[in-house]
């Protein structure tokens, strides 16, 4: 089970949403009409993953757990 994370931007508690940079769209077109490129595309697509917050796709998570956690939870989940 992922350990759940607090977004530094928003306060948002949970586990964090995995984003992929580029376009699928453009990945598709890549393969289809060129392979070489469509392979290197995919690679860096497939290389530039990250974790973002579910609520605002900010890349500043911590764990809830943390020091720095802890404070944000006070912070905007105060109670």
């Amino acid at each position: 089970m992922a350990k759940k994370l607090i977004c530094k931007a928003c306060g948002h508690v949970g586990k964090p949403a995995r984003k992929t940079r580029g376009n699928l769209l453009i990945e598709i077109i890549l393969w289809i009409c060129f392979i070489v490129p469509g392979l290197i595309y995919t690679i860096w697509r497939c290389s530039t993953r990250y974790n973002a917050c579910k609520a605002c796709n900010a890349t500043e998570l911590v764990p809830v757990d943390s020091p720095i956690g802890q404070q944000l939870v006070k912070q905007y989940h105060p109670g």
